[in-house]
């Protein structure tokens, strides 16, 4: 008797996340370039990511996992990126909306 061999019908590669990291690191950057202010900033980093995500479901429902990981994870460094720009002015600034 030989064991089942069970293989993943679409394999995460490590080129895939690779392709989909630099291609949403573009997106966001050429978005983020658009702002000359803070705000501007967050608010195109928060619609460039939000198409990106969308983008990376459709490429995880259509089989494309290792492009779909790659822009989710470029995605959340480039929200935490906008987040921890906003913290830095807040310290800079001494002042704490909270």
């Amino acid at each position: 008797m030989s064991r089942p061999c069970l293989r993943e019908p679409h394999p995460v590669r490590a080129g895939a996340v690779l392709a989909g990291s630099l291609a949403a690191g573009a997106w966001l950057l050429s978005f983020g370039l658009l702002s000359v202010t803070l705000r501007g900033y967050l608010s195109w980093t928060l619609f460039a990511g939000s198409v990106a995500w969308l983008s990376a479901i459709v490429l995880a429902h259509a089989g494309n996992r290792g492009a779909a990981v790659g822009v989710a994870a470029a995605t959340g460094v480039a929200w935490a990126v906008a987040a921890l720009s906003v913290l830095a002015v807040w310290v800079r600034q001494g002042f704490w909306p909270v």
